[in-house]
């Protein structure tokens, strides 16, 4: 899990799976509260399947200022390919 596409697959099926989200409806530009309906307690069970999926933990203060897919897929991104 290396590239941003990559990410964003993994990111879409634990949406698909875990909170029954309509895959069609998830793009890089969907907003995780308006479009997907995410709330706090969904966005605690996505942060823990992040770190389930990567060994990394992406900070609840730092999920507080993602407000797209996008924004989840570049966080991601940016823990898993820093400090090796």
């Amino acid at each position: 899990m290396q590239n941003r596409e990559d990410i964003f697959n993994i990111l879409r099926d634990a949406l698909v799976e875990l909170f029954e989200t309509n895959p069609a409806s998830i793009t890089l530009d969907s907003n995780l509260y308006q479009d997907l309906e995410i709330d706090s307690i969904v966005a605690i069970d996505l942060i823990d399947h992040i770190k389930r999926q990567t060994g990394k933990k992406i900070s609840a203060e730092d999920f507080k200022s993602v407000r797209t897919v996008g924004d989840v897929v570049e966080a991601v991104f940016r823990l898993v390919n820093t400090a090796a």
